[in-house]
């Protein structure tokens, strides 16, 4: 039953490989046409969207660690 799940996500996800790979070769293009300002603009913009998914991905680690923690100290 695993292996079909596999399969079937494997069977949705790769015909969208190449517009992944078009869109990383755009952006290339785009900040190497820019000037010095716009590639310091979109190293910025790199940055701001990347803090709230790490953000959101390090405090649910921390509780599901303080929960699972919490948790065997009861069971103990």
């Amino acid at each position: 039953m695993k292996l079909r799940l596999v399969l079937l996500g494997l069977l949705c996800f790769l015909p969208a490989t190449p517009g992944f790979a078009q869109g990383c070769s755009m952006c290339y293009t785009s900040a190497a046409g820019s000037g010095k300002k716009g590639q310091q603009a979109i190293s910025q913009g790199v940055l701001v969207l990347l803090v709230p998914p790490v953000g959101f991905m390090t405090l649910g680690v921390g509780l599901a660690y303080r929960y699972g923690r919490r948790r065997d100290e009861e069971n103990a």
